[in-house]
């Protein structure tokens, strides 16, 4: 592997100094790939709008096809944070107006790709702010294929769109899980709660992988519900999770939380180790995960 400069007419940073990762991987076949740290780009999805796409200049890595907007990663980087820098670079897209649900990641050893997918929670119109791109639209999902499509991305649509349908949370029944080991949560209910929801918080913005769900793709960025009873309820608010507070309850409200879930998110997964409430969930469709599951996530 070697790693090149870019050349004159090459993909650039649209503002401030060049970075490191801006340079061409080139494989011992002589094939080239753009980020000496990978690269990384946005599938920002709308449900009204379809799916952000880029049409790349002419004198582009594969000039005049539609892509994502994306680019090579920063030294040091998440695949996640560079496909939000990359998008807000190259398209505007404001970080705070997707939510990361997936990614899906192309390793070829010397070189990796991830795309990121993500759904608009505030719409926003896309705004062309790098020399890269002729035009920025939104394209409805079963119109993506008739477009002249990047090779690399031509590739992975097929699983990407089939992976659109798949929508995950977790909901995880926090008295069952702090109980389950013995560190002393005991003598401090809401303090053990606020030390789970924290690690649930962290959870939720690094991923899991797709293989402890059960998915395709590579990470998932599942919805999070935690339920706290009890004392419990008292447990501090955290970013990232939808902490439930059961007013009377919890494996009540933990059955109700999944209903819930079922009708507009799919697969549902319920992390306890009571058997009783497994029974009840699993009756309405959800999957269950025990405690020690939980914890290996954790960490």
């Amino acid at each position: 592997m070697t790693i090149q400069p870019p050349a004159p007419g090459e993909p650039r940073r649209p503002h401030g100094p060049r970075d490191p990762g801006d340079a061409w991987v080139e494989a011992p076949t002589g094939e080239r790939y753009w980020g000496r740290f990978g690269a990384a780009g946005l599938l920002a999805v709308d449900a009204d709008r379809g799916v952000l796409l880029q049409h790349r200049v002419s004198w582009s890595h594969f000039g005049d096809t539609w892509a994502l907007p994306g680019g090579a990663r920063h030294q040091g980087e998440s695949a996640r944070d560079g496909a939000l820098r990359e998008s807000a670079e190259e398209a505007g897209v404001p970080v705070d107006a997707v939510q990361p649900r997936f990614e899906s990641v192309l390793d070829l050893g010397i070189w990796s790709y991830s795309t990121l997918v993500a759904d608009v929670t505030t719409p926003f119109e896309p705004v062309i702010s790098d020399p890269e791109s002729v035009a920025l639209e939104w394209v409805p999902v079963e119109d993506v294929a008739s477009r002249p499509l990047h090779p690399g991305f031509a590739a992975a649509w097929p699983k990407l769109r089939e992976a659109l349908g798949v929508r995950p949370a977790v909901i995880v029944d926090v008295a069952n899980v702090v109980g389950s080991v013995p560190d002393g949560w005991w003598k401090d209910r809401a303090g053990a709660a606020s030390r789970l929801l924290a690690q649930l918080s962290q959870l939720a913005t690094q991923g899991v992988d797709a293989e402890q769900l059960g998915l395709s793709a590579t990470r998932w960025f599942p919805f999070v519900a935690a339920v706290l009873e009890g004392d419990a309820r008292a447990a501090e608010q955290v970013d990232h999770v939808d902490v439930v507070r059961a007013p009377g309850s919890g494996d009540d409200e933990i059955v109700a939380v999944a209903h819930r879930l079922i009708e507009s998110r799919n697969p549902v997964a319920v992390v306890t180790s009571d058997r009783g409430l497994a029974a009840r969930v699993e009756e309405l469709g959800a999957s269950v995960r025990g405690a020690r599951w939980l914890r290996e996530q954790l960490g």
